[in-house]
């Protein structure tokens, strides 16, 4: 009904209602909801942050496009409470978020949510407390009174305020080399003023674009002009920077970040590993002369809040980090990279469940700009794109400076003969004696943290188990506990069996790097040793300082995980040994061949990339396995084709689709209920079949009994409209979660 009333004559008039608007919160929602504009203002844009109200809270969200709808009354209707003044999200970033949900059957709200991650950023800055030089401070700069020790440091601190401006207390005690208190000293005594101000922090130093690069070879030339003329022709374009380890990717690449700058456009480089950010960023700055932003769980709260907001405004022309990148809110968007492409970790997990790789190709088709994919082993995926013609593929095929590639032997560990708890075979043995009697470095690989995969009771058999989750617990020697890597359970590592109470009969079973580290420390006691694993490395300082040191050769011996495998460049690194090349093939995943394959070639390219050539040894119990003769032969387009060829008979990704649906409760009964009623509506249609449920290969997790179905579909099969209709016909109870995994990587 329309809003009446009378004028002073009595007479009806009609009052305009306030314009109805959709706003998206960031809440698991499945539309946006209907608010009126705010009274006395300008009706909010699409892509304006705006606070609202929602029962009893109070949220901010993002005014979004589409007509409202009409079928609530207007008196039923909250007006919006406040226009943030905050950058709006902009159009390209809302209709990415659209199809990110769309794709992955996620609540739209929930991929708004991961675009606002960062609360703080959406609100002004609250003001602070800085210092200032005031006339007094500057009078006593300049007079001659002798200075004494404690005059001496106040006048630096005076001197610091003139020349550098204002700061913070603390800020102001650190450049002055004094304490907070001969600070505080001076504002009591009149010499320095205090005042609030509500800037934002100074822009960063813009990257000098045009700043001279190393020499490249002929091939990175190649490359770097191809790359450059994608970005120069604007558009969006798919290019897979494809080259050996050691062919200088990243310098090759950066030619293309400097034309991007050059237009004037903001960069996206998107690392897989927060421990490879470090030496990057060394590298970036002796390129460009500048730091880029960072964005990765390891920076501060602060800091993200202070990078969002400069992304948002354009302050910050080139960003780099993890895949949450993806959703930062760059309004001149010019170039996308993704390095290490292939890189599992890229494969989001929890909540909304995304390939970043992927989105990143989506977000740039949609911006229509190029992007970049990056790596020495690509994905499967990217490999047959290249071969259908929707990627081009730009090749580096050998590496920098002359170095060759290191030589690759199998060990066979059926003929070995190992003692008793050690698991070095005993040619790596005399390889590492050899390597370290020449005055040269060995990395030692074991993809697997701690010191033993399992603790178990030679008394009575007891296994350690986690108490949450379907899993063995982990021995870690250095910190005498026990702790589960999936849920994060930790326990002191007992004096005697929890369960016969027998004392020194637990015994560990298997290596982890610990244990790896105590067997070369014994067969090798003058070698100094290092072990290279994210329990030990808080952040990616610490790992480029570990990296620093061993080019520094302050350690012989490098044991490590896949943190070492990519990224890393050890002159005198001329050994790799592989312990357990078979470890990564245990299990159902699909891409395990796969996967196996590009951690240990990027693990053996560690080996010789600089004047002295390198050797590395695999140690395996399945030496005829296609994954190892391909690795042994460097045939990496052999393996790939099989693989390709296995896939395509079984109809597996890339030729066919994917999706996992995994139903979770804390009570067993209620995971079963759900998953029986999920089965009975599972949608029958050609080129469609769903496999389960079964029992999840984890099947508590976290206290959670966790249920699975397998979607697999042919490539013609809309599978998102299949698994839509077929959710909406199914109700689940509230204890009961259902999660959608589209293309899944894990299948645990």
């Amino acid at each position: 009904m329309p809003d009446l009333a009378a004028n002073s004559a009595g007479e009806e008039i009609v009052r305009p209602h306030p314009a109805r608007l959709r706003v998206m919160l960031p809440l698991p929602l499945p539309e946006a909801l209907d608010y009126l504009a705010p009274e006395g203002i300008a009706v909010p844009e699409p892509g304006c942050f705006v606070r609202v109200g929602l029962g009893s809270r109070h949220l901010v969200g993002v005014v979004w496009e589409g007509e409202a709808g009409e079928a609530l009354p207007v008196d039923k209707l909250k007006p919006i409470l406040e226009v943030l003044p905050t950058p709006p999200l902009p159009p390209e970033m809302r209709r990415f978020l659209e199809r990110v949900a769309a794709y992955t059957l996620a609540p739209p709200g929930m991929a708004l949510k991961m675009a606002m991650s960062v609360e703080d950023a959406l609100l002004p800055r609250a003001p602070r407390r800085v210092c200032t030089i005031i006339p007094a401070g500057l009078a006593m700069l300049e007079s001659a009174e002798p200075a004494t020790k404690q005059t001496a440091a106040r006048r630096r601190v005076l001197q610091v305020l003139r020349d550098e401006g204002a700061c913070s207390t603390a800020e102001l005690a650190r450049r002055a080399g004094c304490g907070v208190g001969i600070v505080r000293g001076l504002i009591a005594a009149g010499l320095i003023g205090e005042e609030f101000v509500s800037s934002e922090p100074a822009a960063a130093p813009t990257p000098d674009w045009q700043s001279a690069g190393p020499l490249l070879s002929r091939d990175q030339e190649r490359a770097a002009e191809r790359l450059v003329e994608r970005v120069r022709e604007g558009g969006f374009s798919v290019t897979v920077l494809d080259g050996v380890t050691g062919s200088g990717k990243t310098e090759t690449y950066f030619a293309a970040i400097a034309a991007a700058l050059a237009a004037g456009r903001q960069v996206l480089v998107l690392l897989p590993e927060i421990a490879l950010g470090a030496q990057w960023l060394d590298r970036f700055k002796r390129r460009f002369g500048a730091l880029p932003a960072e964005w990765h769980s390891d920076v501060s709260q602060s800091t993200r809040r202070d990078t969002w907001r400069a992304v948002a405004s354009g302050r910050a022309r080139i960003v780099v980090g993890a895949r949450s990148g993806l959703f930062l809110p760059f309004p001149e968007l010019g170039l996308v990279i993704v390095d290490e492409e292939h890189d599992a970790s890229y494969k989001q997990e929890d909540g909304v469940a995304y390939q970043a790789r992927d989105m990143a190709v989506l977000r740039a088709s949609i911006a229509e700009i190029p992007i970049v994919l990056v790596s020495a082993t690509p994905s499967l995926e990217t490999v047959v794109n290249v071969a259908r013609g929707r990627y081009e593929r730009v090749h580096l095929p050998r590496r920098h400076a002359e170095a060759s590639l290191p030589k690759i032997d199998l060990v066979d560990m059926r003929s070995q003969r190992l003692e008793p708890g050690r698991f070095l075979s005993p040619p790596l043995v005399a390889a590492v004696g050899e390597t370290l009697a020449a005055g040269e470095q060995v990395l030692l690989f074991l993809n697997r943290r701690g010191y033993a995969p399992l603790t178990l009771c030679r008394a009575c058999g007891h296994r350690f188990q986690c108490p949450n989750c379907t899993a063995w617990l982990v021995e870690h020697r250095f910190t005498a506990r026990l702790i589960c890597h999936h849920c994060g359970y930790s326990a002191p590592v007992p004096a005697l069996c929890p369960e016969c109470l027998a004392t020194g009969a637990l015994v560990p079973c298997g290596p982890g790097v610990e244990r790896l580290q105590e067997e070369v420390a014994a067969r090798f006691p003058e070698a100094r040793t290092a072990l290279m694993v994210s329990d030990l490395l808080m952040g990616p300082r610490a790992a480029a300082e570990l990296a620093d040191a061993m080019v520094a050769h302050r350690y012989d011996v490098l044991i490590g995980t896949q943190i070492v495998a990519k990224g890393h460049h050890f002159p005198m690194l001329t050994l790799v040994g592989v312990v357990d090349a078979d470890l990564g093939l245990i299990g159902g995943d699909l891409r395990a061949t796969e996967r196996t394959y590009q951690l240990l070639h990027q693990v053996a390219g560690r080996a010789g990339r600089a004047e002295r050539p390198g050797r590395v040894l695999l140690q395996t119990y399945m030496p005829e396995q296609p994954v190892m003769q391909a690795l042994a032969a460097g045939d990496r387009d052999r393996f790939l084709e099989a693989e390709a060829a296995a896939r395509r008979e079984a109809g597996l990704p890339p030729f066919g689709r994917l999706a996992a649906l995994i139903v979770s409760a804390g009570d067993p009964e209620a995971a079963d209920f759900a998953s029986r009623a999920l089965a009975r509506a599972a949608p029958q249609l050609p080129g469609l079949a769903v496999l389960g449920p079964a029992p999840a290969p984890l099947a508590i997790l976290r206290g959670r009994h966790r249920r699975r179905f397998l979607v697999k579909a042919e490539r013609g099969v809309n599978l998102q409209a299949a698994l839509r209709d077929w959710l909406g016909r199914v109700r689940v109870s509230g204890s009961v979660r259902l999660q959608v995994d589209i293309d899944p990587y894990s299948f645990l």
